[in-house]
């Protein structure tokens, strides 16, 4: 007999308990051991089955035990500490304040970050994979440097899915139910009582209302909207039932409540706590893009007309892209948009046309427009990054077209490499242990026991999943002999799409079967990942990966463990010795898993994709050489090339420099142990998310909530005014004649510049004129281009033509060219490009279409 309904039934901690609550309720416990170690304590027999949950355990834990509790003095006296130090956390001035005051104030006073999921702790599975995490991480690092930051996202009432495999090594997906009474939330209330309620309006009369709910991650509250509510319909409550998953319509409406509902969230925050009003909006990823025009609707209501709107609203947003290829960009039609955003429906006030235009991504070969979520995004945010050095690259590359005319450098895509949050991916001993301090023999035994740790959970997690596919118990003997806490150790764990290649360690299985059971140097490998539910390609990789480790002959050598989630990755990134990463260069865009591997002393082994191009170091691991050429036209070919590289790498580099422990050495592979003190020690800083936010802060927050002010008001006005001038006289802009000075070029000399150019009804304080130069090659193409300003010299002539003029420095011997342009300037620019409009000397004008420029 099933119940018809599910509650939690909370207990009523005594007085001298009730700081346990706070402490709970505040998930700075998933990454401070010491307060974490405290909530343990309440019931440590039934910390394992509350999933190291302190809520979940509060709800469970006797009376009679609260009661001895109540009664222990050392235990209080633990708490008065914990709940003393929390408290200091939470109002003590941290790096963001000092940063603040010595820039006389001037950083943004609030910062509101929207993104699809949030990976902060297993206690609260509201994430899939890498974006989420990094989410969790941005959330947690903003807490520490005292950011003040506040988080925006949905609350989905199954989460993402949990992994099972059938008997024939199939993924299995199972929704469990969430009750939100049971995580670490509270909802958002009103001065009387009663919750807080955002409302959007839908087609035909109908409304999606979602309640709020808080949560508390460290000193940054992070808002979840949650359509699960009796005002609305069946339709309307399933909107936040999963991560990822329904329909083109129900993945819009989820992406309406993101943008649109977070952005009223945000407001009811700030209206009910008394919190600052966010200058800067942050889009991770372009799942929120709808909080652009919904802020140009409440700018609308103030009077504000769409352009200055729209310049406004730009110079408050920042724009991460997170996606290497179009393909993984979310994209609707814009029939369906346009249904969802017409007459009765939201954002109706700004015009269907106007807000179709603002993701307008229009195709050569004739196919309907599409809405696209990045366009959205870029269009809506006026500073814009990807996630390391080369993804950044490649968004200049794949988001060109915006800004035609413009070479893909110059499209204005910056790159800010993620980072990761320490505390939360640092094993306990690790971070206790200080390994600057330790000699070799302890370091090496610190890693040993961490690889054991792992072997013991990996153990126990095969035997669940091998219950799971309807092995009996005496039937699972051998998984007491799977790995060996001596032997080398790889992982590899993550998402399962194509482009990761779960499977190319198998391209040569007689090859891999040589590794795993090499006489003196075996390896030992243990997978980990999820793919998607509606994809049946990453779901045959993984079953082919589980029938090949399901061989007796191999299979206490490579497991695949199901169900990779948080939990199972933080003891991974501890025991492994190496981490591996084989994705298709550059689909990787950054691929923070190393990252956490590298805060444990693991070393990487990795294709030099992401965080890793920029990073590398033989210090820190190996390259595994790629067959970037062939990537589109022989894939098979190029897996060949490079899989014969992976063995090459573990057979005669990898495995010698772990096993090579020759006389004199005290039986310790003294290279590998330099290897992992560097990886310690130089890498460690650098992929750290103190550092991310840091540059986040300095580079794009900052500089945004600057720009929102200086648009504030009549500025905006202005700012639309002088956009829609300058695209009307752009036609009669020409650079018409261009003659250089006699001096004949010679290194470190000169050459002298004169230009023509008709500027129409234009003034020269309207444009900058620009030379620019650099090395040229066989077809005259600049590389490396440098850019000189070039003055107007006197007045217009009798025709109205201006002239400029300007030196160019001859610094570099060789083949060397220059060209000249004619840009759009204005102060609240942030970027040469940021109109879309050029003028040559060909008489070729470049000009963009689109709201974005209008």
């Amino acid at each position: 007999m099933k119940a018809i309904r599910r509650f939690s039934v909370r207990p009523v901690l005594p007085d001298p308990l009730r700081p346990l609550q706070e402490l709970a309720f505040n998930l700075r416990w998933s990454w401070h051991p010491e307060t974490r170690e405290l909530l343990r304590s309440v019931a440590p027999d039934d910390w394992a089955a509350a999933r190291e949950d302190p809520v979940r355990l509060l709800g469970s834990v006797s009376a009679d035990r609260l009661a001895t509790l109540a009664a222990d003095r050392g235990f209080l006296r633990r708490l008065g500490v914990a709940i003393g130090d929390l408290r200091d956390y939470l109002t003590e001035p941290r790096w963001y304040q000092q940063a603040d005051s010595r820039a006389g104030g001037e950083l943004p006073r609030c910062i509101a970050y929207f993104s699809p999921e949030f990976g902060i702790t297993a206690a609260l599975p509201q994430y899939s994979g890498g974006l989420g995490i990094l989410a969790g991480d941005h959330l947690k690092a903003a807490s520490d440097l005292g950011v003040p930051l506040i988080g925006v996202g949905l609350l989905y009432r199954h989460g993402y899915f949990r992994q099972s495999l059938s008997a024939d090594g199939w993924q299995q997906e199972h929704y469990p139910v969430l009750d939100p009474h049971e995580l670490p939330l509270a909802p958002l209330a009103e001065a009387d009582g009663s919750r807080t309620l955002v409302q959007l309006a839908l087609p035909g009369g109908r409304a999606l209302t979602a309640q709020i709910w808080q949560v508390r991650v460290g000193r940054v509250p992070l808002l979840l909207l949650d359509s699960d509510h009796p005002e609305n319909g069946p339709a309307e409550r399933d909107v936040t039932d999963r991560l990822y998953g329904g329909g083109s319509e129900h993945r819009l409406l989820q992406e309406m409540l993101l943008g649109i509902g977070g952005m009223r969230a945000v407001r009811a925050y700030c209206r009910i706590t008394g919190h600052a009003e966010p200058e800067v909006c942050h889009m991770n990823e372009g799942h929120a893009g709808f909080l652009g025009p919904e802020r140009i609707r409440e700018l609308g209501e103030r009077g504000v007309d769409f352009d200055a709107a729209l310049r406004s609203v730009r110079a408050g947003t920042v724009f991460t892209t997170h996606t290497p290829v179009p393909a993984g960009i979310d994209r609707f039609p814009e029939e369906l948009v346009a249904r969802h955003f017409g007459e009765g429906a939201e954002l109706a006030a700004l015009g269907t046309e106007a807000l179709l235009a603002l993701g307008r991504e229009t195709t050569e070969d004739g196919a309907p427009a599409q809405f696209n979520m990045a366009v959205l995004g870029l269009r809506t945010a006026q500073r814009a990054n990807g996630v390391s050095v080369l993804h950044g690259q490649v968004s200049r590359g794949m988001f060109a077209w915006l800004w035609p005319g413009f070479d893909a450098e110059e499209a204005p895509i910056g790159a800010v490499t993620n980072g990761v949050h320490a505390p939360t991916w640092t094993a306990d001993a690790m971070l206790r242990a200080r390994a600057a301090t330790l000699t070799d023999a302890e370091l090496w035994d610190l890693r040993r026991t961490l690889r054991e740790q792992l072997v013991h959970e990996v153990r126990a997690r095969l035997r669940a999943a091998w219950r799971q596919r309807g092995a009996g118990q005496a039937e699972l003997g051998w998984v007491d002999d799977v790995l060996d806490p001596d032997v080398l150790t790889i992982g590899f764990a993550r998402r399962v799409p194509s482009y990761k290649r779960l499977t190319l360690m198998l391209h040569d299985r007689e090859r891999l079967r040589g590794l795993l059971l090499h006489p003196e140097r075996p390896v030992q490998i243990v997978v980990a990942g999820k793919a998607h539910p509606a994809d049946d390609g990453g779901k045959r990789l993984i079953q082919e990966l589980v029938r090949f480790a399901d061989d007796p002959a191999i299979r206490r050598r490579i497991v695949f463990l199901p169900d990779y989630g948080m939990a199972m990755a933080r003891s991974l990134y501890a025991g492994c010795d190496v981490w591996l990463n084989n994705p298709l260069r550059p689909l990787e865009a950054c691929g923070t898993s190393g990252m956490k591997a590298a805060l444990n002393g693991c070393l990487n082994l990795s294709v030099c994709d992401g965080w890793w191009d920029e990073w590398f170091d033989p210090d820190f691991g190996w390259e595994i050489p790629t067959a970037d050429g062939l990537a589109a036209e022989e894939p098979d070919r190029r897996d060949a090339i490079e899989a014969a590289a992976l063995y090459t790498l573990l057979d005669e580099q990898v495995g010698p420099c772990f096993y090579d422990r020759g006389v004199g050495r005290g039986g310790l592979p003294t290279r590998w142990l330099e290897m992992v003190r560097a990886t310690l020690d130089r890498l460690g800083p650098r992929v750290l998310a103190d550092r991310m936010l840091r540059e986040y802060v300095t580079g794009y927050y900052a500089p945004a909530a600057a720009s929102h002010r200086a648009t504030a008001g009549e500025a905006a006005v202005e700012l639309a005014a002088y956009a829609r001038r300058v695209r009307e006289e752009w036609p009669r802009v020409a650079v018409e004649h261009v003659e250089p000075g006699a001096e004949a070029p010679t290194l470190g000399g000169t050459v002298s510049l004169k230009v023509r150019v008709a500027l129409g009804d234009l003034d020269p304080g309207a444009v900058e004129v620009q030379a620019v130069t650099g090395r040229v090659d066989s077809d005259d193409t600049l590389a490396d281009p440098g850019y000189t300003q070039l003055k107007p010299d006197g007045g217009p002539d009798l025709e109205g033509r201006w002239t400029f003029t300007g030196d160019l420095t001859l610094h570099r011997p060789g083949p060397f060219g220059y060209t000249v342009r004619v840009l759009p300037s204005h102060p609240l620019l942030a970027h040469r490009a940021e109109l879309g409009l050029m003028a040559l000397p060909d008489g070729e004008l470049a000009e963009s279409s689109g709201v974005l420029f209008r």
